[in-house]
């Protein structure tokens, strides 16, 4: 169960104890500390991050990142900011770089869900940045949900279960993707549709 701490020594003391994370974030003033990512998270994001830069080919045409800032402001954003697992900022992409943040959203943020965090929260403050498309990866039960911007919202376009045997396809980039089922868990397997590569994970 999440907790508010108003004791300023208390708050401290816990800041100290947990160390320095550099995935906690700021929302609207509220500092909000997430589970830390398990391998299997941390795997799922590095495979994805490879995916997103071997399709985007050169660091001309954007950039990509294993977790960046995020905020709505250029000035102060220390008090509001996300950081998604995977970030794709196209060249075209109005936002801009403050070196220790991006004020204004990528082209396609990731959020890969740990128990008890509120990824989907941010649904809302991607739509308000500018994000164009927002992938969940969701780990329990397994889905992949791929969220649009439509008129300043993020609206779900398509979810995709292994037992369903659905796909997503993103705009962004010609990827499809889909979950298969195997021993475990499922595996995530990303077609590129205009020159046919795979990868499985």
């Amino acid at each position: 169960m999440p907790i508010l701490v108003l004791d300023p020594i208390l708050e401290e003391r816990i800041k100290s104890e947990r160390g320095d994370n550099d995935r906690d974030e700021v929302w609207n003033g509220v500092l909000v500390m997430s589970l830390l990512a398990n391998l299997e998270h941390q795997d799922i994001s590095a495979e994805l991050t490879f995916i997103f830069r071997s399709v985007l080919g050169s660091r001309d045409a954007g950039r990509v990142f294993d977790g960046c800032n995020v905020s709505d402001r250029e000035e102060g954003w220390i008090e509001n900011f996300r950081e998604p697992d995977v970030a794709v900022y196209l060249r075209e992409n109005p936002a801009k770089n403050c070196d220790t943040h991006w004020c204004g959203g990528p082209d396609i943020a990731v959020e890969i869900v740990s128990p008890h965090d509120r990824s989907r929260d941010k649904a809302a403050f991607y739509a308000k940045v500018g994000v164009r498309e927002f992938l969940v990866v969701d780990r329990d039960p397994w889905a992949l949900e791929l969220y649009r911007r439509v008129d300043d919202v993020m609206t779900l376009d398509g979810r995709a279960t292994s037992e369903g045997g659905e796909s997503i396809r993103l705009g962004v980039f010609p990827l499809t993707m889909r979950l298969v089922p195997g021993e475990g868990r499922p595996s995530i397997e990303v077609w590129h549709e205009t020159d046919g590569r795979r990868w499985t994970f």
